[in-house]
C-alpha cells in the first residue's frame, strides 16, 4: 500500500546507515521515519520495524508500516495488520521519499 503523491529523493548517507543497521536505533527495534509529498505541508509518518531482530521473523527489512511510533500496536502480529509500504530494497526506500526522522 503506498498513499497517492509525488516524493522526492531527499535520504542521505545517514539515512542508508541507519536503514541498514538497526542495532544503531535509538527506539530499538523501531525507526521513525517521514516524508512529505511535492507541494503538501502534510508529513507522513512511518516506521521500519526489525522483526529479524525482534522476534526472528524475516522478509520485513524495507517494509515502511504507516504509523506513528508512539501509537503503535501492542503486539507484532497487530503490527502487521497495519497499512504498509513494502520494497525491494532501501534505495526503493528511499526514492519514494522516506527519510529518518
Amino acid at each position: 500500500m503506498s498513499a497517492t503523491g509525488v516524493y522526492r529523493r531527499r535520504a542521505t548517507a545517514r539515512d542508508f546507515l541507519f536503514f541498514q543497521n538497526p542495532p544503531l536505533w535509538v527506539w530499538h527495534p523501531f525507526l521513525p521515519l517521514t516524508r512529505r509529498a511535492e507541494g503538501s505541508s502534510e508529513t507522513q509518518c512511518g516506521i521500519l520495524y526489525d522483526a529479524r531482530g525482534a522476534s526472528g521473523t524475516y522478509g520485513h527489512a524495507c517494509t515502511v508500516f504507516l504509523a506513528n511510533l508512539f501509537l503503535l500496536p501492542e503486539t507484532e502480529a497487530e503490527l502487521f495488520t497495519q497499512p504498509r509500504c513494502v520494497y525491494d530494497s532501501f534505495d526503493e526506500l528511499a526514492d519514494d521519499g522516506w527519510c529518518v526522522d
